[in-house]
């Protein structure tokens, strides 16, 4: 019964907050909306004793890949006006992929995938149950292409994100390693030769 309660109370937490992500506008605050976000859906994990995927979502993303969104999106200095501009014009677009999304979303929920026999208990694991390694096994095995996929997708968002943030200050003097090994001493040291002066 607690169970219950407790997954109904972070799962409605989650639709909401994750509602506020893309409702919000300042992009700040919607990142932070994301952070909670994650934080919940890691509560409901730890629910299903998926306990190793509750703790890398908390590490991983909540403690690395957030951070780093929020120093991006505060570095870029983003002009909401004008990304609010172009809003009307693409809002029909927007609408038919919210609709797409939505129709797919309900096409898996309701198959026969997650149709539960209600009559009969779960069973639980052993005490010596290790569901990292079962992750680890089915990932490595069954799932291979799309992990690495995801590795190639998340190189290219580092390589953005770099590139994004990597910009030419004119007012900014930089160092030139280079020009600094090749200097000879005539580039730094002038000799003045002066006649001595008599008391």
């Amino acid at each position: 019964m607690i169970e219950t309660v407790i997954f109904y109370v972070f799962a409605v937490s989650t639709v909401i907050t994750a509602t506020a992500v893309v409702t919000v506008r300042n992009p700040v605050h919607a990142a932070l909306f994301l952070v909670l976000t994650f934080f919940t859906s890691a509560i409901i994990w730890l629910s299903l004793e998926a306990e190793f995927l509750a703790i890398s979502l908390v590490l991983v993303y909540v403690g690395a890949v957030m951070v780093l969104f929020i120093f991006v999106v505060m570095m870029l200095d983003i002009n909401v006006a004008r990304l609010r501009e172009g809003f009307v014009r693409y809002l029909p677009l927007g609408l038919l992929v919210a609709a797409i999304m939505l129709g797919l979303m309900l096409s898996v929920v309701t198959s026969d995938v997650f149709v539960l026999d209600l009559a009969s208990e779960p069973v639980p694991k052993p005490a010596d149950y290790s569901n990292t390694k079962a992750l680890g096994g089915v990932l490595y095995t069954e799932y291979v292409f799309a992990f690495e996929i995801a590795a190639v997708i998340l190189l290219v968002a580092i390589i953005a994100a770099i590139s994004l943030t990597m910009r030419k200050r004119s007012q900014t003097k930089y160092q030139n390693p280079t020009e600094q090994i090749r200097v000879r001493k005539a580039d730094r040291l002038r000799v003045v030769k002066m006649p001595s002066e008599d008391k």
